[in-house]
């Protein structure tokens, strides 16, 4: 079977960059009255074409969420477990150059500190690590995971990439859903902000989705860190590759996430700052190509802008977040985390303002069948 890597190789940067440029008001119009759209109309729908039609696709989103969420949001919390890493990615905190205090977490900190989350009423809940195999293995992984798997109806990862039989390995201890950040789909751009460590492999880290289907993970999040590449290259790179796993893998729930680079340990001049408008045109020209796909907005975002972005087709938010390691229950190491949040809203918060906006809050929404026999 060809990867998506093959498949992308059919949109050239060059190409989409001229798509973009080419594309009319009169096709934006066009394309909002299809019903089943094209990778070209995607294309359409990001160009400054589309821009002055913000509403019109706001209100074509607004109907496609509705038709295919209702009003539920789902709700999940990550709990990262270790920020040592091997890599230096030039805009992240976890960047091994950056001298600043590392926590990793032990099986039993881990359980403890998953076990307070779950107390919140969290059903959901998000492993996270830095690239460190000799200490975050995927079989420590696997451990965590197995060790708190009764306490939630569903654990994810977003870890670094692994091969099939390690996923299957995480499978089999009790993961069912991951996320996968390519940052960028630029290979040169790619290569030049990973300039050592094993991410810097950008084609095994672009087909780990496609390993994790192979392997039995259930649900599946992509998506870029918007603000390293221009916005119409990720953007749509990122919507492809939802599109390519639908269609390849139409058993498994495929998500994309929405994040934009923010502050954190370190520094790095983002090189396309993207604004709230083109935020918003991510999110309904998303919505429009992809109405069944989940799409996740992170606590990166303000509160005001992750309320005012569910009515355009954002599906699943986090709640109670720290991107640091430890500190609900296990010793606080005082690290800066992986980045500054934006909305620092409770679990309780959280649903009380979904329900305010006449949203429904769902902590869960899935279970593994074998687990409740």
């Amino acid at each position: 079977m060809k990867t998506f890597q093959d498949f992308l190789q059919n949109w050239p940067a060059q190409r989409r960059a001229e798509a973009v440029e080419k594309a009319t008001e009169e096709q934006v119009f066009s394309v909002l009255n299809k019903n089943n759209l094209q990778p070209e109309d995607f294309l359409t729908l990001l160009s400054p074409a589309a821009s002055p039609h913000l509403e019109r696709m706001a209100r074509r989103a607004h109907e496609l969420t509705l038709r295919f969420f209702g009003r539920a949001v789902h709700i999940f919390t990550p709990l990262y477990i270790s920020d040592v890493c091997t890599n230096q990615c030039r805009y992240c905190g976890f960047n091994a150059k950056n001298k600043q205090p590392r926590h990793h977490l032990s099986v039993d900190e881990a359980a403890a500190e998953a076990r307070a989350i779950a107390d919140l009423g969290f059903q959901h809940i998000l492993l996270l690590t830095g690239d460190a195999r000799h200490l975050s293995s995927p079989q420590y992984i696997a451990d965590v995971a197995r060790r708190i798997k009764p306490l939630f109806a569903s654990v994810g990862i977003e870890v670094y990439s692994l091969t099939t039989d390690e996923y299957a390995l995480l499978v089999d201890a009790g993961v069912d859903s991951m996320t996968m950040f390519q940052e960028t789909y630029n290979p040169e751009l790619y290569a030049w902000l990973h300039p050592a460590g094993p991410k810097r492999d950008y084609a095994f880290r672009l087909n780990a989705p496609q390993r994790a289907a192979e392997a039995g993970m259930r649900s599946m999040g992509v998506g870029a860190l918007l603000g390293l590449e221009s916005f119409e290259q990720d953007a749509f790179a990122t919507g492809l590759h939802g599109w390519w796993l639908q269609r390849n893998y139409p058993g498994m729930d495929v998500s994309v996430s929405i994040p934009r680079i923010c502050p954190h340990e370190g520094s790095f001049d983002v090189p396309h700052a993207l604004d709230d408008r083109h935020l918003v045109q991510y999110v309904t020209a998303l919505r429009c190509f992809l109405p069944r796909a989940g799409i996740t907005c992170s606590s990166r975002e303000s509160a005001f802008m992750r309320d005012h972005l569910l009515p355009l087709g954002v599906t699943r938010v986090s709640a109670g977040v720290s991107t640091a390691v430890g500190g609900r229950v296990t010793e606080d190491a005082h690290n800066p985390g992986q980045f500054e949040i934006t909305d620092g809203r409770s679990l309780d918060e959280m649903t009380a303002a979904l329900r305010g906006m006449g949203y429904q809050p769902v902590l869960k929404d899935w279970e593994n069948p074998a687990s409740a026999c």
